[in-house]
């Protein structure tokens, strides 16, 4: 009898601390806790010791329940687990891995949560050799059908950009939940497939219904997004209605940023209005939308207004800022936004910006400060890539061919963009009228094999996308394409339009010739296609994946004043609004 009442004064005590832990909510409290446990001889007790262990992780003291578990006599699964996912929390998963690895070196066998746990963690870092051996520990544990960890599993492979493999995983499961589902659309949608994610996200609506969650819903949207697909887009919208998600920040964020990037940045600016209380992350997308489309003193006002909601900005907020002040010749204006990052805000400037400012200086005949800035900057190879890249375009645009020259070797040595660099350096001579080089440089590249990327432009009308590409005489509908098009051009020439950078396409070739050349442009093509399949009244949308040339963006001016209607092209650098004769772009970019 005294035994039985000892134990339930034993059980009754662990179970009040316990619940005390459960209280716990600052580092104090969770410190007289502790005490009161260790005077009590309960921390020798495992399932004591984890839940002490958890309340430290739960308040991200983290060295605290590692001191905690390192004097454990007996830790259990639930402790690595618990231990493993308050690094990955605190954004050290070497550390996890770590432990990971000492629980193979001991009796403990992990569980689904342990290897759920890994498994993440190999996903921030993009580990996929390490993913891959785990992945090979799940097997050989009989837990390769369990929803949690397959679930992991099929982000990891997304993440490390193994695709084929995260489906592979994804098909073999026997059981799908929302979570499995959304981790092969995100996967898909990360690696440049969206065609693919919206393919899982009308199965997963054709088997479930509408229960997608929010997480499933931006990524959805960021498909439509990166597709240019703006009908898809819509649809997505409509779901997200439909669940009640359109006052959730991601989600509301992905529709202002999907909007922007099809074309329909008015109606992107309508979703941003309608959030109550938009964080920096929808003011982030609304601004760089903005800055894309040429509305520059909106973006700028965007920014304004931000600051005087004392929503602190990002450094992806300063890259739309200064890509506003690029695209719309505000120098001084993009050089006092570069000052105030750090000496206001704390943020340092990194490659990116710096990109943009070579941009913005290149832009406006400012080639030498762009160049000595450039010659400044510590890239890596991408950013590098991207930051000469930017120089090249301007020497050429300004004929530089002292700048574009040494830009050009640097690439090449690289090995970045070694195409781009060819023609744009070929180009550049082409201008200059240096016709020996010209022939030089196009005899190199056939030499090493280097082909300039093809120009591609699409439409999308009713939900499916029609492509073209440059020089391509086998069109849907081609007979009436090309009649429109005689039919614009004649127009065009009574107008009193006159190709601009004709000397640009082909070396020897006769002016009609030349001009037949820029009539097979993808986006004319596109354009034309446009006008005789979508009704008056509709904006006509294309996107392009090169950047539009001088004379194609003349050419569309001209015809948006012929026909009476409004297009909008989206190229790899910006979009163009054409209406009434004019460009958003004002001629600049």
């Amino acid at each position: 009898m005294l035994l039985s009442r000892q134990n339930k004064l034993y059980f009754h005590t662990k179970t009040g601390f316990i619940e005390q832990l459960q209280r716990c909510n600052n580092v104090i409290s969770m410190t007289s806790t502790h005490a009161s446990v260790m005077k009590s001889g309960f921390l020798n007790d495992t399932f004591t010791a984890n839940h002490l262990m958890n309340c430290y992780v739960r308040l991200q003291e983290t060295l605290n329940a590692h001191r905690l578990f390192d004097e454990m006599l007996e830790p259990n699964v639930v402790s690595y687990t618990s231990l493993m996912a308050g690094y990955v929390n605190m954004g050290q998963p070497k550390i996890a891995l770590c432990l990971f690895l000492k629980m193979n070196g001991s009796l403990v066998s992990p569980n689904e949560f342990t290897f759920a746990t890994v498994i993440n963690a190999c996903s921030i870092l993009a580990d996929l050799r390490t993913g891959r051996k785990i992945h090979a520990h799940v097997e050989v544990s009989g837990l390769c059908d369990n929803l949690v960890v397959c679930s992991s599993l099929v982000d990891m492979y997304g993440k490390c950009n193994d695709v084929d493999r995260a489906r592979r995983v994804f098909d073999s499961m026997g059981c799908r939940n929302v979570v499995s589902w959304t981790s092969m659309i995100v996967a898909y949608a990360q690696n440049a497939q969206g065609d693919e994610a919206l393919n899982i996200f009308r199965e997963f609506n054709y088997l479930f219904g509408d229960r997608p969650n929010q997480f499933m819903l931006a990524s959805v949207i960021n498909a439509c997004a990166s597709l240019g697909r703006l009908v898809s887009g819509k649809v997505a919208h409509g779901a997200v209605i439909r669940c009640g998600y359109d006052s959730n920040d991601v989600v509301a964020s992905a529709l202002v940023d999907m909007y922007t990037k099809c074309g329909d940045v008015s109606y992107s600016d309508k979703v941003f209005r309608r959030i109550s209380k938009p964080s920096v992350i929808p003011y982030t997308s609304m601004i760089v939308g903005a800055a894309k489309y040429g509305l520059g003193r909106l973006s700028l006002g965007l920014f304004e207004e931000m600051i005087a909601r004392r929503i602190k900005p990002n450094d992806v907020t300063f890259v739309g800022v200064l890509h506003a002040c690029s695209h719309s010749g505000l120098v001084d204006e993009g050089l006092k936004h570069l000052n105030s990052m750090y000496e206001i805000y704390g943020i340092k400037p990194d490659a990116k910006h710096y990109t943009c400012v070579v941009d913005m200086l290149g832009r406006s005949s400012r080639l030498d400060e762009a160049y000595q800035l450039a010659k400044s900057i510590q890239v890596d190879a991408n950013t590098g890539a991207l930051l000469w890249g930017t120089l090249l375009s301007a020497s050429r645009l300004h004929g530089r061919v002292d700048i574009a020259v040494e830009v050009s070797k640097k690439l090449i040595e690289s090995n970045q963009q070694v195409a781009g660099a060819y023609v744009t350096l070929s180009n550049t001579y082409a201008l200059a009228g240096d016709w020996e080089n010209v022939h030089s440089l196009r005899s190199e590249m056939k030499r090493t094999g280097v082909y300039k990327e093809p120009g591609c432009s699409w439409v999308e009308i009713k939900d499916k996308t029609y492509v073209f590409y440059a020089g391509d005489k086998s069109i849907e509908r081609g007979s009436e394409v090309w009649s429109l098009m005689r039919k614009l051009e004649q127009e065009m020439k009574k107008r009193g339009y006159v190709g601009e950078n004709t000397g640009l396409v082909f070396v020897d070739v006769e002016e009609e010739a030349k001009e037949e050349i820029l009539s097979m442009h993808s986006e004319r093509l596109a354009l034309a296609f446009g006008l005789i399949s979508i009704p008056k009244g509709i904006t006509i949308r294309i996107m392009k994946n090169l950047r539009m040339c001088k004379d194609c963006h003349e050419a569309f001016k001209q015809i948006s004043d012929i026909v009476e209607r409004d297009f909008v092209v989206r190229d790899v650098n910006r979009f163009h609004h054409f209406e009434n004769g004019s460009c958003t772009c004002g001629d600049f970019w």
